[in-house]
């Protein structure tokens, strides 16, 4: 079993003023979709419930962040290329896709469902948390299935 030590989600879109310029001008159009951006923004504000989320998942030692397609390591970038949005997980054997663009868009922009739905990914894909599983306080990890 692999043990998550970081959870990173990529936009499907370039960070910076002109990313983000050209995203709004798209999603304005109708040309451009993300998936993660509708799940961690409302607008141009992060969603309360998203920064609750990030507080949990870091206060149990797994930081859920999220990238541009510009900010992207180059570990990152090999692991999501073609894939974005998508939500990788980074572990002891190396970075796991978790969520790819049509299961981001299945959650319909949901806070919670996200953070349900990456439980069950993580535990479908045989991988464990460092001490308890994010979102569910006083869940002990379970090594054993």
């Amino acid at each position: 079993m692999s043990v998550i030590h970081r959870i990173t989600g990529v936009y499907h879109a370039d960070g910076g003023l002109r990313g983000e310029l050209a995203y709004a001008m798209g999603k304005v159009r109708g040309t451009v979709h993300c998936g993660l951006c509708d799940i961690t923004h409302r607008g141009l504000r992060p969603k309360p419930a998203w920064t609750a989320l990030t507080t949990v998942f870091g206060s149990a030692g797994v930081p859920l962040d999220v990238v541009h397609l510009n900010e992207r390591s180059a570990a990152v970038a090999a692991a999501s290329h073609g894939r974005t949005p998508c939500v990788l997980a980074h572990t002891d054997t190396g970075l796991r896709l978790l969520f790819g663009p049509e299961q981001l868009d299945a959650l319909g922009g949901d806070v919670d469902r996200f953070a349900a739905a990456l439980r069950a990914a993580a535990h479908d894909a045989g991988l464990v948390w460092p001490r308890r599983c994010p979102g569910e306080p006083g869940e002990p990890v379970d090594r054993q299935s």
